[in-house]
């Protein structure tokens, strides 16, 4: 019920801080979503709750521990960064990742394609490997893959031919999703 009210799924309207209330009542009742639901909150300050990033940690520390991919990813941002606590390895930020994208979750890919994008987290700088993530996250529905795919396309990289209009479906179909990012390239591109 949780994600539904903070989505606004289904025909029900969007509601963050119910969506609060029943991730914590889920998580409190031991269900491994609904910590990594109210981490998520805490994390972005969204549903009347602060940007905590301590509780945050906590919050997907727990529910990676109970095999939430949702919650891996986030424990995986938390050590990427150095948030909440966590101190910064980016080493055991891709591991997590890899563990999260095990489980199926796709910011998992989108997250482990930016770190070879950039060649951290002990991971050689491999475009083609940065693409090959990213497109596994698009075609999986999350937008930054879509959003990250699109850049690789338009500037040509990973061993993609650079192409102006296969960048622009990825920008729509990040741009639909939310990502500002890819909506302003649509403007720059003119489209």
């Amino acid at each position: 019920m949780g994600l539904i009210l903070e989505k606004g799924l289904g025909g029900v309207p969007k509601d963050e801080t119910q969506a609060v209330s029943w991730y914590r009542k889920a998580a409190n009742a031991g269900d491994a979503r609904g910590m990594s639901g109210l981490g998520s909150m805490y994390a972005h300050g969204r549903g009347e709750l602060p940007k905590d990033d301590v509780q945050a940690a906590s919050w997907f520390r727990k529910a990676a521990d109970a095999g939430d991919p949702h919650g891996m990813n986030g424990l995986g941002v938390m050590y990427e960064k150095g948030l909440g606590g966590t101190p910064k390895d980016e080493v055991r930020a891709a591991s997590w990742f890899r563990k999260a994208i095990e489980g199926g979750e796709p910011l998992g890919m989108s997250n482990l394609g930016l770190m070879y994008a950039k060649g951290v987290g002990g991971l050689p700088k491999d475009e083609a490997q940065a693409a090959t993530w990213f497109r596994k996250a698009a075609e999986a529905g999350d937008i930054f893959g879509m959003t990250n795919l699109g850049v690789m396309y338009e500037k040509g990289l990973g061993g993609l031919t650079k192409n102006e209009a296969l960048a622009v479906t990825w920008y729509r179909k990040g741009a639909a999703g939310g990502n500002t990012f890819a909506a302003q390239a649509l403007k720059r591109l003119g489209q």
